[in-house]
């Protein structure tokens, strides 16, 4: 048996009532019919904070004693957690110390710090900062929130898993994106509960984990949790090395599948969530969706996909979206060889708009060991109708005579 109970949601649920606000459920019509049955998204990005972590602090912080509030609590995060345990610090009267690593998006630390949580850099990794919280919390007594290995951390998690089939009864598969395992290993302990409960069918249950980052997969094949080498990813929310001892049996109990989507499929995620849903979801938070992009043939509708969160950083936005758009063939990137003759630019762009491409950026080259002493070199940024346009686009200027080479 797991050591998280519906029953344990149930009163984290309570718990969290004049805390956690109900994130809406709104159907996905694009994805509907890629599925060719209903997608429902549950917008956890709208939550406090930005993401759901707030559920699982505030039940973790709420649940010590006076004692051990007095002492304080400490926690190592890159964002979310940070966040999420700072407030619920703050709502709660207890001080929070939290390590994040030099180089955190901006944003974040400005709110975690604006929860009143006190900062602390300690190296440039979160593994640098996981470290440096657990000293802290040996030397100075504070507690230590963990990020998801701990039962009542799950169980606040898991209150999504009744809102969504409080929200929508008729789902019968979950997805939701998966790091350390306890937003899934709660959600599927509370779905399944519920389900078994009231004797209805039963509901699958599948994880999301970026495939530069999914150490569940070979972890459940050894039967057992399993540290691997974490490559750099977008999905940083979801960057965790090794399953939690407790999220790894529950996984094993309750949950379905865990499948690995690429980075492309996560990029394409959030340009959907953003274009068609009109949400803007992190990285990490599109998981879910990258896995219904990718993964379709698993999933059995109807279907509620959770969105985890949405705090990211504008930059990267920019940057997300534009690999999200290169990915949907939107965005292309050409190195064009051209004679390097007055009016040959000129002629170049003026085939580009008879095209319909918009011309985002210029870079003229006239002077390269690479080029000929007659020839210069074009690189631009382009931005086109679809994959179709993007290769009409590039047929149409090679039949021209131009050389292109695509970044």
């Amino acid at each position: 048996m797991s050591t998280v109970t519906v029953d344990d949601v149930r009163a984290a649920q309570e718990l969290l009532r004049a805390v956690a606000v109900p994130t809406p459920l709104i159907p996905s019509r694009v994805l509907s019919e890629q599925l060719g049955g209903p997608v429902l998204l549950k917008c956890e990005n709208l939550q406090r904070t930005g993401s759901f972590k707030i559920r699982g602090a505030y039940v973790r912080i709420a649940g010590l004693g006076e004692r051990e509030r007095a002492r304080g609590v400490v926690a190592a995060s890159a964002g979310n957690h940070a966040q999420g345990v700072a407030l619920a610090a703050s709502m709660l009267g207890c001080k929070a110390t939290v390590f994040m690593p030099v180089g955190a998006p901006l944003p974040k630390i400005a709110a975690t710090r604006g929860y009143g949580a006190e900062i602390v850099f300690p190296g440039p990794s979160v593994d640098d900062c996981l470290i440096a919280a657990r000293r802290y919390a040996d030397e100075c007594g504070a507690v230590f929130i963990h990020p998801f290995d701990h039962p009542d951390v799950v169980a606040g998690q898991a209150t999504i898993g009744l809102e969504m089939l409080e929200q929508y009864p008729d789902a019968r598969t979950i997805v939701a994106p998966v790091g350390g395992g306890g937003l899934l290993a709660g959600i599927a302990a509370a779905a399944k509960g519920a389900v078994k409960e009231t004797g209805g069918r039963d509901i699958k249950i599948i994880g999301a984990q970026a495939k530069r980052a999914a150490a569940f997969p070979p972890s459940l094949a050894a039967g057992r949790p399993t540290q691997v080498e974490v490559e750099p990813t977008m999905a940083d929310g979801i960057a965790v090395g090794r399953p939690g001892d407790l999220t790894f049996a529950m996984f094993t109990e309750l949950v379905d599948a865990v499948v690995t989507v690429t980075e492309e499929s996560i990029s394409q995620a959030l340009l959907l969530s953003l274009e068609r849903a009109k949400q803007v979801v992190e990285p990490a938070g599109a998981a879910g969706v990258a896995a219904l992009l990718e993964h379709a043939y698993a999933v059995e509708p109807p279907v509620v996909v959770l969105l985890s969160g949405g705090n990211i950083d504008p930059l990267l936005l920019s940057k997300v979206l534009r690999h999200g758009l290169a990915g949907a063939g939107r965005y292309l990137v050409v190195r064009c060889r051209l004679k390097d003759r007055p009016g040959a630019l000129v002629t170049l762009l003026g085939e580009l708009a008879e095209l319909g491409v918009n011309v985002l950026d210029v870079m003229h080259e006239r002077v390269a060991a690479r080029l000929h002493v007659e020839e210069a070199e074009v690189l631009m940024h382009l931005e086109t109708r679809g994959a179709d346009h993007s290769e009409d686009v590039i047929a149409r200027l090679r039949e021209k005579g131009y050389t292109l080479t695509l970044s």
